[in-house]
This record gives structure tokens, sequence and C-alpha cells, in this order.
């Protein structure tokens, strides 16, 4: 699977940002897609995953409230959109397969995007 991200930048805190993310390649070898993030210094952080089947979506805490996941299946376009965004949320963010059912276990992941919210 080939994932590419993209949308990343440069906002406020308070502001909004839209991730969206192309993938190609067979789905039949993982559970979901979404998305983690990783800050210098800190582990990688499940952010929000979407089921193949079903469309379930699950949600950090941290973001939950903020942030929303969303899919087009008939393009292979994943979205995250992202609003109130506070510092903490800076990070490189990757889209990823999800291979466990619980966006803490990724299989592929493609180049990140960068994103940083200053105060």
């Amino acid at each position: 699977v080939q994932l590419q991200a993209s949308g990343g930048g440069l906002v406020q805190a308070g502001g909004s940002l839209r991730l969206s993310c192309v993938y190609s390649g067979s789905t039949s070898d993982y559970y979901g897609i979404g998305w983690f993030r990783q800050a210098p210094g800190k582990e990688r952080e499940g952010v929000s995953c979407i089921t193949l089947d079903d469309g379930a979506k699950w949600y950090a805490d941290s973001v939950k409230g903020r942030f929303t996941i969303s899919r087009d299946t008939a393009k292979n376009t994943l979205a995250l959109q992202m609003n109130s965004l506070k510092p903490e949320d800076t990070a490189v963010y990757y889209c990823a397969t999800d291979l466990g059912g619980l966006c803490n276990h990724f299989g592929s992941w493609g180049q990140g995007t960068q994103v940083t919210v200053s105060s």
C-alpha cells in the first residue's frame, strides 16, 4: 500500500487545517486506515482511524470533539479536518494503515506532513 499525506502548515492556535491522504494498493491486509502523529522527543500517537468495512471511527481523547476523520472509498482518499488547533497538536502527521483496529499498530505509511500550531 502506498500512502501520501498533504495539507499541513503553520496555523495559529484556534485555527483549522485539513489534511488529505491518497492511498493505493490492496486493502485486504489491514483493518483500517488513519492518522498518527509524532512530535520531536515524543512517542508516536494514534490520532484517528476509520475501519474499512463499516466506517467506524476512533479518536484519541486529546483530539475528540476537534478533529474529524472521513474517507471517500471511491477515490481512495482520507481526510482529517482539524479544528480548534492547539500548540500541543504540533507534530508530523502520517497517513497509515491500521493493522489491528485499535489505531495503535500501523503497517504502512508514507511521507508525513508537518503541522505547526503557534501560540
